[in-house]
């Protein structure tokens, strides 16, 4: 009886313990959040001061082309920190979603402008089956569009010159289906999986062909699993890339 007992007082000791260790782990990741974009932003500033020579000129052109060099790569050094920290928050899940009624369309219209630049000088063109008629879902504010941010990026990328991208919705049961397709050259089933997996992708047909660590299509993931939804890919070589995310209707 006595042991029967103790198993309420176990319980809440072992959920002191959980929530003392994800308060570890929040604290330990706003450190590090903080220990390296603090350096990354002196360089991003101070190269960006250089390259307009707000304090007179440099002198031989090289310098200023190399001011540019570096406020370049600090930017794809700030992306990467930021997504390793991204994947780091959602494993350990020390980031808190709060799901909402988020209509597609609105969200969809949050998330093209960062898009534009990259699809005109591309001549990649977009296209929303029904975008007068989109569902909403229940997923939280940010979460949602950083999923749609992430694959839209991903379909732009790997599209043709010319290409389209195309988005679709459907409702299945008591969930909403989401459907971003590209024209890329796409990858191998047997590839499908390590795309989903953080820092295990190796070299492959698309992270091989665009700069970056490929990071992308796993923090999408990461979110949907977050939100209650799940994320699928298909593709075959030629075919392009099929990303399907499922999340409860709205």
């Amino acid at each position: 009886m006595a042991e029967t007992a103790d198993i309420p007082a176990r319980v809440r000791a072992r959920a002191r313990l959980e929530a003392a260790m994800d308060e570890q782990k929040r604290s330990f990741l706003r450190v590090v959040s903080h220990e390296l974009r603090t350096p990354l932003n002196s360089i991003l500033g101070f190269s960006e001061i250089l390259n307009a020579e707000l304090y007179g000129p440099l002198g031989a052109p090289q310098y200023k082309e190399y001011a540019e060099i570096i406020h370049q790569s600090g930017q794809r050094l700030l992306k990467l920190v930021n997504q390793v920290l991204e994947i780091a928050r959602l494993e350990g899940r020390t980031i808190d979603f709060d799901p909402a009624v988020e209509p597609l369309e609105t969200a969809l219209e949050d998330v093209l402008p960062a898009l534009s630049a990259e699809m005109a000088a591309r001549g990649v063109t977009l296209e929303v089956a029904q975008p007068d008629a989109l569902p909403s879902v229940m997923a939280d504010h940010r979460g949602l569009r950083q999923v749609l941010s992430q694959l839209l990026h991903n379909a732009v990328a790997f599209s043709p010159e010319g290409g389209v991208v195309r988005v679709s919705t459907a409702r299945i049961g008591d969930m909403v289906e989401i459907r971003i397709c590209d024209e890329g050259d796409g990858v191998d089933a047997a590839e499908i999986h390590r795309l989903m997996a953080p820092f295990e992708q190796g070299e492959n047909a698309l992270t091989r062909k665009s700069e970056g660590a490929g990071l992308g299509l796993p923090i999408a993931d990461l979110t949907c699993r977050a939100m209650g939804g799940r994320l699928k890919l298909a593709s075959q070589p030629g075919r392009g890339l099929s990303a399907m995310v499922r999340l409860p209707a709205g």
